[in-house]
């Protein structure tokens, strides 16, 4: 968990269980979260993005991880599609690679129910 690369250009995320993560890890790749193989692709948030997905997808749970994607790293594999109030969200058909992670974060619960970001 404690993956950080400097000199990155876009920076994307993903927030998912600590628990898959680590999964992740040991595969060498990230291939999905339960909605991400539902729906064919790894749903991502842009930076304006993240605060707003989790307050709406995980609001209220424990042991989360953000994880810090460049966007670079991706290729062709991310497209940029309309989705939540008609806005362009990042997608990734097929698994995220661990060489396009920047870095993993614990996203947790404040006193008061809400999520700490690191950023």
């Amino acid at each position: 968990m404690s993956l950080n690369r400097s000199n990155q250009k876009r920076t994307l995320y993903k927030v998912l269980a600590r628990q898959l993560w680590e999964a992740a890890e040991l595969a060498g790749q990230f291939g999905g979260a339960g909605i991400d193989l539902q729906d064919g692709f790894i749903h991502l948030s842009s930076a304006d993005q993240v605060v707003e997905t989790v307050r709406k997808h995980f609001a209220g749970q424990d042991d989360l991880v953000i994880v810090s994607i460049d966007e670079e790293l991706l290729g062709e594999s991310l497209r940029w599609e309309v989705s939540r109030g008609g806005a362009l969200f990042p997608h990734v058909y097929g698994p995220i690679p661990l060489s396009a992670v920047i870095q993993v974060q614990s996203l947790p619960l404040d006193k008061n129910g809400a999520h700490r970001f690191p950023f």
